[in-house]
């Protein structure tokens, strides 16, 4: 259990690597953008860092927890990395990376 509960946090942060690198290229196209746009990706980068930032305290809490309470906690970090990562779509849509 210790094991998979191991290769599961790894797994999440090489995702939440991937996604910061991403987030931070969206961010440096919204600093860039014309000032009508900008406001749209500031609210789009607004909602990727608050989703950004759950996933990591949810990981944190995960990787903190005992084997045997992560289980329960695996379901929310789900949630959060699923939600993040729809976001991110989104994102790549709107900032056309």
């Amino acid at each position: 259990m210790g094991e998979e509960r191991n290769g599961y946090v790894q797994k999440l942060k090489v995702n939440i690597n991937k996604w910061n690198s991403e987030i931070d290229k969206f961010q440096a196209r919204a600093d860039s953008a014309k000032a009508d746009v900008k406001v749209k990706l500031r609210n789009q980068m607004n909602e990727l860092k608050s989703k950004q930032h759950e996933l990591e305290v949810k990981a944190a809490e995960l990787q903190e927890t005992s084997v045997m309470a992560w289980e329960d906690l695996v379901a929310g970090v789900d949630a959060a990395r699923d939600a993040l990562g729809v976001s991110i779509l989104e994102a790549r849509s709107k900032f056309d990376l």
